[in-house]
């Protein structure tokens, strides 16, 4: 009854809700999530007049904001926690699923997803930072959509309230979502190392999950490790990523041909494709780079800065970072490759194949332990992010959070030595409802981060006027006075 009951759901979201005939036969299908994030996206594109163009250089700049507080955590570590959980399987399974099934076209697609999706981010990680909270048990700051929205409906009431049904249900989704995750992540590194290294999968989970336990259940060790790891393996796939295009140059104008080519081919329109290249860019798009879901916002919260603004650009850099960057480069790897090498493969077979291609043993090495890195880092950054949910129903009890620790721990091993279960399906369950939750208070509550905003820009352009006119600035001071 209960997996009847979590299929049923799963196909709520997931499933058409839509479907457009197209020439040639085939049909583009529309699920729940896309109508609800993409029209999000675009709406808060405009309403920001395109911030995520407009400000990148600010997104870059507010990296660098200093905080003052040992306990707290500065933007740039919110936005490794945060790339940590969004730079995970989406960027190589997902990638390599989206290609496999809609061609090199879903690339694009993918691009124009983080795009328009990144102006959400910075509305719901701004709102994050207007309603964080004091964390007394982890020091520092606590937030997220479970906060914000119960912070809506207290002003709406005008009474102080212990929890609010739509709060807790988020908050409850998160956790449900974590766990899916959890087994999806321990099985696609034990199926790696298992291709790679021929290591039995029950091995590889067992040392698995003894590293996570060590990390998780130290009081503050996560954030430490993830600030380690986490510029190292993008930076080290980012480069490898490069010294294959380097390689292989003639091939790359080929490549961003057939991309441009595929996601607007009459070729693919009339054979009824266009629907499987545009979908399944879109989808792997929005799973990716998380915008819209209300994960990055509970880092966002945890971040000390004079302005909330500045943790929005930061969250809105992230999915630049995970998208534009991080899934590109799987892109180019599979693309560069000849077809025939890759050609009736699928998942990170078919990935290890073109690395292997490429780099040969090493790259199959490689892209286990990326996988590796890349999942491990995600384990980590969802258990952060699960400490404000967590604190949100149950309160500030140690208690709480490790047993949802060891919830999590028992499902990573579950996931490394089963080949499926239904619990899987809770990830994608959990994330759709925590969509459906987090998206319909941004638009309520979407004015509350776009005041700062504007406020935000107003400063620079008075900063900017005074600078290209110094004494303008000392009239208007004395005037002042």
């Amino acid at each position: 009854m209960v997996v009847s009951i979590i299929e049923k759901v799963y196909s709520f979201l997931w499933g058409d809700w839509i479907k457009i005939p197209l020439p040639g036969g085939g049909s583009l299908g529309i699920s729940l999530l896309i109508i609800l994030l993409i029209p999000t996206g675009i709406y808060f594109t405009i309403r920001t007049k395109f911030l995520q163009i407009r400000l990148f250089p600010d997104m870059v700049r507010a990296l660098v904001a200093k905080k003052e507080h040992k306990d707290s955590l500065s933007t740039f570590q919110t936005l490794i926690v945060s790339t940590a959980t969004r730079v995970g399987m989406g960027n190589l399974v997902g990638v390599v699923a989206a290609v496999s099934a809609g061609g090199a076209g879903a690339v694009f697609w993918m691009w124009i997803t983080a795009l328009i999706g990144s102006a959400t981010a910075f509305i719901e990680a701004t709102l994050a930072q207007l309603h964080k909270e004091k964390d007394p048990l982890y020091g520092g700051y606590r937030g997220g959509p479970a906060y914000y929205i119960h912070h809506f409906f207290e002003e709406k009431s005008g009474k102080k309230k212990k929890h609010v049904l739509v709060a807790g249900l988020f908050a409850i989704s998160g956790l449900i979502c974590w766990c899916g995750i959890s087994q999806v992540i321990s099985n696609s590194v034990a199926s790696s190392f298992e291709n790679a290294f021929h290591i039995p999968p029950l091995y590889t989970t067992i040392v698995l999950v003894a590293v996570a336990a060590v990390i998780v259940l130290r009081k503050n060790a996560t954030v430490k490790v993830l600030d380690m790891i986490v510029p190292i393996m993008a930076v080290c796939y980012f480069f490898i990523t490069l010294f294959i295009i380097i390689v292989n140059f003639r091939s790359v104008p080929g490549v961003f041909g057939r991309i441009f080519e595929e996601a607007f081919g009459i070729r693919q329109v009339v054979s009824g494709g266009f629907g499987a290249v545009l979908m399944n860019g879109v989808k792997r798009g929005l799973f990716s780079n998380e915008a819209g879901s209300g994960s990055a916002p509970c880092a966002a919260a945890a971040a000390e800065c004079d302005n909330p603004v500045r943790a929005g650009l930061t969250q809105a850099l992230g999915v630049f970072i995970d998208t534009i960057i991080i899934c590109s480069c799987t892109a180019m790897i599979m693309l560069i490759a000849p077809e025939k090498i890759i050609e009736g493969k699928a998942g990170m077979d078919l990935l290890q194949s073109a690395m292997q291609y490429h780099l040969g043993r090493f790259g199959v090495i490689f892209i286990a332990l990326t996988l590796f890195l890349f999942s491990f880092s995600t384990f980590l950054g969802i258990l952060f992010y699960a400490r404000s949910n967590v604190a949100y129903l149950f309160g500030n009890k140690w208690i709480w959070q490790t047993l949802y620790k060891i919830v999590a721990l028992i499902m990573l091993f579950i996931g490394g030595i089963a080949t499926y279960t239904f619990v899987w399906d809770l990830g994608d369950v959990g994330i759709g409802l925590m969509t459906i939750f987090n998206i319909g208070m941004l638009y309520l509550m979407g004015g509350q981060a776009l005041k700062p905003l504007s406020e935000y820009e107003k400063e620079k352009k008075t900063e900017r006027d005074s600078n290209q006119n110094p004494a303008a600035g000392i009239i208007f001071f004395e005037e002042e006075k």
